[in-house]
C-alpha cells in the first residue's frame, strides 16, 4: 500500500516513468534522471523508506528536524539525497508529496518544472 501511494505521487508528475533500478522500483524524469528510489529493507535496513534528490541544505535541515523519520541514505547521501521513512505510525502523504515534488524539481528540466505551475530557482 505504501509503494502504491508513492508510485501514484511520482507518476503524477510530468514525463515520469518507473522501472526497477538496483533491484527496487525507481522513478525517472524522461526515463533518464532518477529522482526517487523505493527502499524496502534494502542493504540490511529495517525500514520501509524512499531515497530522493533534495535541494541544497534540505538533507541537513530535515535530519536536524526529525532524525527518526529522515536519514542520510547510503550511496547517494553524500550528494545531498534524503532518506524518508514510510513505516511510522502515521505517514503524512501531503508532506511526502511536497518532498517528492521537490526531488522532481531538483532533476527535471526547467520546461517540465514550469508545467508544475510554480516558479523555481533551479
Amino acid at each position: 500500500m505504501v509503494l502504491e501511494e508513492l508510485r501514484r505521487i511520482c507518476l503524477a508528475l510530468p514525463e515520469t516513468t518507473e522501472r526497477v533500478s538496483h533491484g527496487t522500483p525507481a522513478w525517472f524524469v524522461r526515463g533518464k534522471k532518477t529522482f526517487v528510489t523505493f527502499a524496502d529493507h534494502v542493504h540490511g535496513d529495517e525500514h520501509v523508506a524512499f531515497w530522493c534528490a533534495a535541494p541544497p541544505g534540505a538533507q541537513e535541515e530535515m535530519l536536524a528536524t526529525d532524525p527518526e523519520r529522515f536519514f542520510r541514505p547510503p550511496y547517494v547521501g553524500h550528494r545531498g539525497w534524503l532518506g524518508v521513512r514510510l513505516d511510522g505510525p502515521e505517514v503524512d502523504w501531503a508532506e511526502i508529496t511536497e518532498i517528492v515534488t521537490d526531488a522532481y524539481r531538483c532533476v527535471a528540466p526547467k520546461t517540465l518544472v514550469a508545467r508544475l505551475g510554480t516558479v523555481t530557482d533551479q
